[in-house]
């Protein structure tokens, strides 16, 4: 894996960021909903938190599908389908919540600021 998209979102503005390849290890493994230290992706001082992702086939992580693996699940209304009719549901494909080599998005969302603003931080870069 050489690089990963990651979309920060302040609560005013959403910044995306292609990260290297010894940036995206402290985010391998980690699950949707879990922290993360915002030193290891050039935001010092911050808190993020893992809100969701998409795979390489453009696939979306789902929160309830554990692990890192491709699924198809039957889903009603929510995430990833919205019906036409009352009771409709669809077979759809997933991909766990764990990031791994196939996911090239992860979105984030912070949760605690630094000292300098994210968008001095972001687009610096």
């Amino acid at each position: 894996m050489a690089e990963l998209k990651v979309v920060v979102s302040d609560r005013e503005k959403s910044y995306a960021r292609t990260v290297a390849e010894a940036q995206v290890g402290a985010l391998l493994g980690r699950r949707i909903g879990e922290s993360v230290g915002g030193d290891a992706l050039g935001l010092p001082g911050y808190t993020l938190r893992i809100t969701g992702g998409t795979d390489r086939s453009g696939f979306p992580l789902r929160p309830d599908l554990p692990g890192a693996r491709q699924s198809r699940i039957l889903v009603g209304e929510g995430m990833g389908f919205h019906p036409t009719r009352r009771g409709m549901r669809k077979r759809r494909t997933f991909r766990g919540n764990t990031i791994s080599e196939e996911t090239v998005q992860v979105n984030l969302v912070v949760e605690a600021k630094g000292a300098k603003p994210v968008a001095e931080l972001l687009t610096a870069s």
